[in-house]
């Protein structure tokens, strides 16, 4: 296909298969290049494309969420991400959750099924010259990344991020736990394993005494807080977990009639409802200490383990500076970054990266002008934050915080979050119906 504009892509996680997709719906053919299935992080097991390696959520679908407008804002912009993930939902009370194979395998099926489009399984270690966009993640192999860093201004940094375990469905003692949603939303689509005051406390001091797998250069300091393994949670106070993952608000026991003290939820993670992950337990303790500690926990006493908490360390780019709105690195001729290792954090922001990356690649290449997404928007307010100065950058996960607020003043949060939602998804359909 000589006649038509060629662009490449490194990296088939959501943020290269999110800027492929873009491409090639605006007629750019794609070369997409990934070390899989040749070569795999520790983190990565499935040759698959867009692989979830932590957790099966795509947290909240609610407009009146942050990430709720996002996902909405990447819909009406055909996002393939997102597609696939209503595709692949499983039941999850107001969160978009998926079956893991599912989500991956309709992604890799529509990309490698696309005539434009190029599958090169290698490793790159070569920086690219232009019309590129660099997508290969915080896992980023040593040797890219070591060409990476090893550019002028660009200041790659780390931090360490932990996957929860996952139990499989029928050891789960049901005679202890129990199935309901917060607040009743959803269909019960949540397993609840309730802990009265002495199991929890229980609970509690075994996981401080656990022993811990070493990390190499592991430090509290640079764990990202939307990861925070458990156990460096707990450390921070006795009520620390009672007030974050294992928060018993909303929530009756059936068996008792009251609220517990203390609740593990656990989530459907696959489509067949035979795995279930751990909310909010990423962890890197030792396997024999997960089976002994989280077995404390009522109705997992017998749980088997179809996968282990693991920790593993993540790279991102001290991206202000760096980058521009575009997510083009400044001063290149169309080289751009997406996905975690800009410094947005989560599935959805990876991908939403990927998308804006990948839109303006393609205008650019079709010799068109080019969008700047508003910062009243959840993409805009993304790239607004990857591209300007921040003495103190960390990765961010989108919030209502990083959207521009309302010129008005409306009571009440959900009304006023569900404002900014209507007006962002009035701009973003301005621009979809442009481009």
């Amino acid at each position: 296909m000589p006649n038509k504009p060629r662009a490449t892509v490194i990296g088939a996680g959501l943020a290269g298969c999110e800027a492929a997709w873009q491409l090639l719906r605006r007629g750019v053919a794609v070369t997409l290049r990934d070390m899989k299935p040749g070569k795999k992080s520790p983190a990565h097991a499935s040759d698959l494309f867009a692989e979830l390696v932590c957790s099966n959520s795509l947290r909240s679908d609610r407009l009146q969420n942050a990430v709720g407008l996002l996902k909405e804002e990447m819909r009406r912009l055909d996002s393939l991400v997102i597609r696939a993930a209503d595709q692949a939902r499983v039941p999850a009370g107001g969160a978009l959750a998926v079956d893991r194979d599912q989500f991956s395998g309709f992604i890799t099926k529509e990309l490698l099924s696309h005539p434009l489009l190029t599958f090169t399984p290698d490793e790159v270690t070569e920086f690219p010259a232009r019309d590129t966009i660099i997508a290969t993640g915080p896992l980023t192999s040593e040797a890219f990344s070591e060409t990476i860093q090893s550019l002028p201004q660009v200041g790659v940094l780390h931090f360490y991020d932990a996957a929860a375990p996952i139990v499989t469905r029928e050891s789960i003692d049901m005679t202890r736990a129990f199935k309901a949603s917060r607040y009743g939303r959803g269909d019960d689509d949540y397993i609840n394993c309730p802990m009265d005051e002495a199991e929890y406390r229980a609970f509690y001091d075994a996981l401080l005494t656990a022993q811990t797998a070493p990390v190499h250069g592991f430090e509290e300091s640079r764990v990202f807080e939307g990861c925070m393994p458990v156990e460096s949670l707990a450390r921070r106070g006795d009520m620390a977990l009672a007030f974050g993952p294992l928060k018993p608000v909303g929530l009756t026991n059936p068996h008792t009639g009251r609220r517990p003290y203390a609740v593990l939820q656990l989530r459907r993670d696959d489509a067949s409802d035979s795995l279930y992950n751990l909310v909010g337990f990423q962890t890197r303790l030792m396997f024999p200490e997960q089976r002994r500690v989280f077995g404390m926990i009522p109705g997992l006493e017998q749980a088997e383990f179809a996968r282990y908490g693991v920790m593993h360390r993540n790279t991102f780019l001290n991206s202000p500076g760096l980058l521009d709105n575009q997510y083009m690195m400044k001063g290149s001729d169309g080289v751009y970054f997406a996905g975690q290792m800009t410094g947005v954090e989560g599935y959805v922001e990876s991908a939403a990266s990927g998308l804006q990356a990948g839109l303006s690649l393609a205008n650019r290449l079709l010799g068109r002008q080019q969008v700047t997404f508003p910062s009243a928007t959840g993409m805009g307010a993304l790239a607004r934050y990857v591209s300007t100065h921040n003495r103190n950058f960390q990765p961010m996960h989108v919030s209502f915080g990083l959207i521009d607020p309302l010129p008005e003043r409306v009571r009440g949060k959900e009304q006023r979050y569900l404002k900014v939602a209507e007006r962002a998804l009035a701009l973003i359909d301005n621009i979809a119906q442009a481009n």
